[in-house]
């Protein structure tokens, strides 16, 4: 029986990340070896220009095609991301093309600062999306009808995927196969590519997450150090206010305006990400972290890890101690 094959297009802009056009790709491919009487994915290249040969982490890449030269059918298709994602302002033949060719697929997405090209486009509005945790704060400032998660591996938003950095380009594969023919092939893919089916909510971006809030001057960038390096004492509103000799009202104003979260969010931020750390290096018993780590009691820190990273802390343990 012939399987109907589905093509998979990965744009990919000038001086791309390479990773964010192999990843996904080698993940496809590994479908159609892994159980090729149920996947036939077709995956192309196409430039964001007419040249077909594209730069790309310092290697050079030639595609399949250009989005100038190419209407044949897309299943999926993802644009790759790029360090030099300004150059998504400027792309007007693309966000054209973009805005002709995605109403006829059945499902689109970005990988990385991928993001950029199809907000430019107007594609997010409205939608929600994630892009690399560096510039998440940017997309949100620079798109507000873009309801930016900058925490997650990958977030779905109807027939919209957008992916976090680099190598969540392989995560949002491996899902896509798992909702195109189930969960057993897309384990085998990622057993196969030795990598996690999937990580636990936003653990990959969660720690530079947290480093991406620093304050860059002043008495809030010294509290935060100073959170950081003591993380078992009282880190109460009120304690820290006073330790900055601010009124709470003031200090809770200034640190969310510095920082893009409020103190309460940063203790939890900073105590989830210490305990994570003694999870994946050490034995320590639950109480013993949580205790190390300014929680309570176990309870209170399974329910942050919930919160923050959507697993809890013996789960995290099992899956990722060294």
């Amino acid at each position: 029986m012939v399987v109907e094959a589905r093509t998979i297009v990965i744009v990919v802009p000038d001086n791309a990340q390479s990773l964010d056009v192999s990843g996904p790709f080698d993940v496809f491919l590994e479908a159609n070896r892994q159980a090729p009487e149920k996947a036939n994915y077709q995956i192309k290249t196409f430039s964001a220009q007419r040249e077909r040969t594209v730069r790309a982490g310092g290697i050079s890449l030639v595609t399949d095609g250009s989005i100038h030269d190419d209407d044949s059918k897309i299943d999926t298709l993802l644009i790759a991301g790029t360090p030099d994602y300004q150059q998504a302002y400027q792309g007007n033949e693309l966000h054209q093309w973009l805005r002709r060719r995605i109403p006829s697929t059945r499902r689109h997405g970005s990988v990385c600062t991928g993001a950029f090209f199809l907000a430019a486009a107007g594609l997010l509005d409205g939608h929600t999306a994630t892009t690399h945790w560096q510039h998440a704060a940017e997309l949100a400032d620079r798109f507000p009808e873009v309801n930016v998660v900058p925490d997650q591996i990958y977030v779905e938003d109807g027939p919209l995927w957008t992916s976090a950095g680099v190598t969540a380009g392989i995560d949002l594969a491996l899902k896509l196969i798992e909702d195109d023919h189930g969960r057993e092939l897309a384990l085998r893919v990622a057993k196969r590519l030795v990598v996690f089916l999937k990580r636990p909510g936003g653990q990959s971006q969660f720690s530079v997450h947290l480093a991406a809030q620093i304050a860059t001057e002043g008495r809030i960038q010294s509290i935060q150090h100073w959170i950081l390096d003591h993380l078992s004492l009282d880190l109460t509103l009120a304690a820290l206010a006073s330790r900055t000799a601010m009124s709470v009202r003031n200090f809770s104003r200034v640190f969310l305006q510095e920082t893009g979260a409020t103190p309460a969010d940063f203790v939890e931020m900073a105590r989830v990400d210490s305990a994570r750390r003694l999870l994946e290096d050490t034995e320590m018993p639950l109480q013993r972290v949580a205790s190390s780590c300014g929680f309570a009691n176990p309870d209170t820190m399974r329910k942050a890890f919930l919160r923050r990273i959507g697993t809890g802390p013996s789960e995290y343990r099992e899956r990722f101690r060294r």
